[in-house]
């Protein structure tokens, strides 16, 4: 057996299951022993940046890590955008980048590149074999890395000649370390915080927005008094019927300086201390008053579910009862065709254990905002910021859950990035429904040019934020690459389109024109 297949069998002993690839000639092998077994699913990405977002939707959904598959250091930047965000949402990824032979290297051919200077500013973890019997061994290295609490991403730059040479036996499953436990003195910390009757919130991030963890920490509020918030933009958050409600941090640090107003006392639990997105002329990066106190009880790698049930331990409050949110349907849009109509049917249709993909940017709030009494579902967000991660996250959610219908809420400036999507998804024949928000600019834009105080609202400024001219048309685009799609230019248009989308299963696409 060759260290391809050796490799290979090793992922599929250690768990991973799904690959998403975009090989070179450097990955022949790989594909070669991809396509010899029936314990990898392969999925085709057209571009990088789609199997680097669909890992990041499997791992965000899944809990373990899919594999990635790479064509050198080209590929890997390609890539790297999704990765960015995935990083920043702690997701469990185990790339594959083939790379040149190792005597070949010394040539500089045309594709020869610092492979592993590209990968470390989107990596946990990097290391390339050198050999093809070492490559199982680093292969099930990579995996326990990956599978590191919360997630994070493995990098395996692997040479072309160890995965063609001779190589030794697979390896086993390799036990996966848990996550740390925080320290007594940090939950006695917290404790005395929670009692010396300061208006005080807990920011919950990553392993503390897991069902579980939110029901404890509920309980943690009611006991304390102390509010619940969470990130802005989180990996994944348990929302609508029979979950506990946390209120999420507004983007703009008027809207969270607001809601933080009077607050003294800040206790992170699995996330950082609150910060704006950027920096603005003559205001402040925090959002939290100067002065304030600030604790981690857990931090992003720490056991937050032990950390809040210890805190809870200590309250005396696992007598209280979550306080879950009940189904409350108010009905669909209706009037002009806007994001807050769409909302409202978004929220009214939206089928049991939907898993939702935010990248709506200025046109997804009425969506968020409207289900919050919906049907239980899973949102998940931009963590990194980099645009385009929402179409192939969305492939990665429903690769993950066959079972649940993925919707992907989605601008149609981002979706641009990474549009290619579309054709995997109706490969795979995925039960996505994609809804995009087409302002024709790039909203988000045009706002922050007024906020950081540039001043210029000509046409030559405004036009490098407008995609209007020509109107891109997502029905071509979609029905191009094999996804059947429809336009919306009235809310009755749209609730019927809606409607029809989530009665039904496969790949579809809605074009919402706003005003």
């Amino acid at each position: 057996m060759n260290g391809a297949e050796s490799m290979l069998q090793t992922l599929i002993n250690n768990g991973v299951e799904v690959c998403f690839t975009n090989p070179g000639t450097s990955e022949m092998h790989m594909v070669a022993a991809i396509g010899k077994t029936t314990g990898m699913r392969s999925i085709l990405g057209l571009f990088e940046g789609v199997c680097t977002g669909a890992a990041d939707g499997y791992g965000r959904m899944a809990g373990k890590p899919a594999c990635t598959l790479l064509h050198l250091g080209p590929g890997l930047s390609n890539g790297s955008a999704n990765l960015h965000n995935a990083k920043k949402a702690n997701s469990p990824i185990l790339n594959l980048i083939g790379d040149h032979a190792t005597y070949h290297k010394k040539y500089d051919a045309p594709l020869t590149s610092d492979v592993i200077g590209l990968s470390h500013p989107v990596s946990h973890w990097v290391k390339t074999s050198e050999t093809s019997n070492e490559l199982p061994k680093d292969a099930a290295e990579a995996v326990v890395v990956a599978n590191g609490a919360p997630g994070k991403i493995s990098t395996l730059i692997v040479p072309a000649d160890c995965a063609w040479d001779e190589s030794g036996e697979p390896l086993p499953a390799q036990p996966i370390p848990a996550a740390p436990l925080v320290s007594d003195e940090s939950v006695q910390e917290a404790l005395a915080l929670l009692k010396n009757g300061k208006k005080t919130i807990l920011l919950l991030g990553n392993l503390a927005l897991t069902e579980a963890a939110i029901d404890i920490v509920d309980k943690v509020s009611q006991a304390t008094g102390a509010q619940l918030f969470c990130d802005t933009f989180v990996t994944r958050l348990p929302r609508g019927e029979g979950r506990c409600e946390v209120e999420r941090l507004g983007y703009f640090a008027e809207q969270a300086t607001e809601q933080l107003d009077g607050v003294e006392q800040l206790i992170m639990v699995g996330t950082k201390a609150p910060i704006a997105f950027f920096a603005y002329p003559g205001k402040a990066s925090e959002f939290y008053a100067e002065g304030s106190t600030l604790h981690t009880l857990a931090g992003v790698n720490d056991d937050a579910e032990n950390a809040l049930q210890r805190l809870s331990d200590a309250l005396d409050a696992n007598s209280l009862s979550p306080r879950h949110v009940k189904l409350a349907k108010k009905g669909e849009g209706k009037g002009e065709l806007n994001p807050y109509t769409i909302g409202q049917t978004f929220a009214e249709h939206m089928p049991t254990d939907a898993i939702v993909i935010d990248e709506g940017a200025t046109s997804g709030g009425g969506c968020y905002a409207s289900s919050v009494t919906s049907e239980p579902h899973d949102w998940i967000t931009l963590t990194g910021g980099s645009i385009g991660f929402g179409l192939p996250t969305a492939i990665g959610a429903a690769v993950a859950c066959p079972d649940r219908k993925v919707i992907a809420i989605h601008g149609d400036g981002g979706a641009m990035y990474t549009i290619q999507s579309l054709w995997t998804m109706a490969r795979e024949d995925l039960d996505i429904c994609v809804v995009i928000f087409a302002n024709r600019k790039y909203q988000i834009l045009q706002v922050e040019l007024a906020r950081v105080g540039a001043q210029s609202m000509n046409k030559k400024t405004l036009d490098m934020l407008d995609i209007g001219s020509p109107n891109l048309d997502f029905v071509k685009l979609s029905e191009g690459m094999g996804v059947s799609a429809t336009r919306a230019t009235s809310i009755a248009e749209f609730n019927s389109q809606y409607l029809q989308a989530m009665k039904t299963t496969g790949p579809k696409l809605i074009e919402a024109i706003l005003p």
